[in-house]
């Protein structure tokens, strides 16, 4: 396949990228190279004949229209958005703007690029969002594709209404879509302001890990390799019109997990110390989520898929790349907002 992948600069994106490369599909990269964006996430595969990028902005409808016209893929994968919930808090306008505005402007302009080769039944239209949509969970159930939306932070409501779009596009137009909703993700070449890489970075650099409120909030933890592999599944088996939750089998509060990755770098990088005594109590955020769990029962009945790592396993392998790749993280500590508190209005 050819497939058109929004955001693949980005964490996930790049992943999908690499991946898809590697399984020998023709992979054309629009990216709007914004704060969190980083073309090294894709220098694997860079020089391959079946890779292409194009910077572009999904808020500009005309370059769009000319990457439909120039490219001409068979599939859309759609993971381009502003996606960090504090700075959400501090500007929602961008977010706004990104994810709705944004992913309006992809669904017109596969629209209309779908109608104008004549509807094939080939292509497809797959939006990747958040589980975040749909709200916070108490100590016990799992977030369902049939759970009623419920977003509490101005990230999750802008993609809770990006996924509304999508829906009403296959509904309205017969655009052949497909949704999938993920738990977070972790791993490589993850942006240095999000949880995971800003315990090791911090760790490693003596200063005090942060943990917000108390660390009891509880996340299912998803590597993005394996989250990469479910959504190229999902695009190529998938049924359309329906959406796959996809998580990870690995719940964790965020105290256990960051205490996971202190003792991964104990065993990986020795301290004088353990790390975990530079854990520091901060704050919470305002909103924050108590806990997210995804069931998995569609995604693993109907395509076969699950996680191939457990996050102990996923754990130790995301600290010795962020140990072994300085020459990566190190120059994204210097771009707006990295290493500072930000969420707390």
């Amino acid at each position: 396949m050819k497939i058109l992948v929004t955001g693949g600069a980005g964490f996930i994106g790049s992943a999908v990228v690499r991946l898809a490369v590697q399984r020998g599909h023709e992979v054309v990269n629009l990216d709007a190279l914004t704060y969190a964006a980083c073309l090294e996430n894709v220098a694997p595969v860079a020089h391959s004949p079946l890779y292409a990028f194009v910077k572009a902005d999904i808020r500009d409808r005309p370059s769009l229209d000319q990457a439909f016209a120039t490219h001409k893929p068979d599939a859309v994968m759609h993971l381009a958005a502003e996606s960090h919930v504090d700075r959400s808090i501090d500007g929602p306008g961008a977010f706004i703007e990104t994810n709705i505005t944004g992913t309006y402007n992809l669904l017109e302009a596969a629209r209309h690029f779908w109608e104008a080769a004549g509807k094939p039944d080939t292509f497809r239209f797959h939006h990747i969002s958040t589980d975040e949509v749909f709200g916070s969970l108490g100590p016990t159930g799992q977030f369902t594709e049939s759970t009623p939306y419920d977003p509490r932070s101005p990230y999750s409501a802008s993609k809770a209404a990006s996924d509304h779009l999508v829906r009403a596009w296959g509904e309205t137009y017969g655009l052949p879509i497909i949704l999938t909703n993920c738990s977070n993700n972790y791993g490589p070449y993850h942006f240095p302001e999000k949880l995971v890489p800003v315990v090791i970075l911090k760790a490693i650099s003596g200063q005090p890990i942060p943990v917000y409120g108390d660390g009891s909030h509880v996340r299912d933890w998803l590597y993005v390799e394996d989250h990469a592999d479910a959504l190229l599944l999902a695009l190529t088996k998938g049924a359309l019109g329906r959406s796959y939750n996809i998580g990870g089998e690995n719940e964790v509060s965020n105290l256990d997990l960051v205490q996971m990755i202190c003792a991964a770098l104990d065993a990986q990088r020795p301290n004088s110390t353990p790390y975990a005594e530079q854990i520091t109590f901060v704050s919470d955020r305002p909103g924050h989520d108590k806990r997210y769990a995804i069931d998995p029962t569609r995604v693993r009945a109907e395509l076969g898929w699950r996680p191939s790592l457990s996050v102990e396993e996923g754990i130790a392998r995301t600290v010795a790349w962020y140990l072994a790749n300085e020459s990566w993280w190190q120059p994204l500590l210097a771009r707006d907002g990295v290493g500072k508190r930000l969420g707390v209005a």
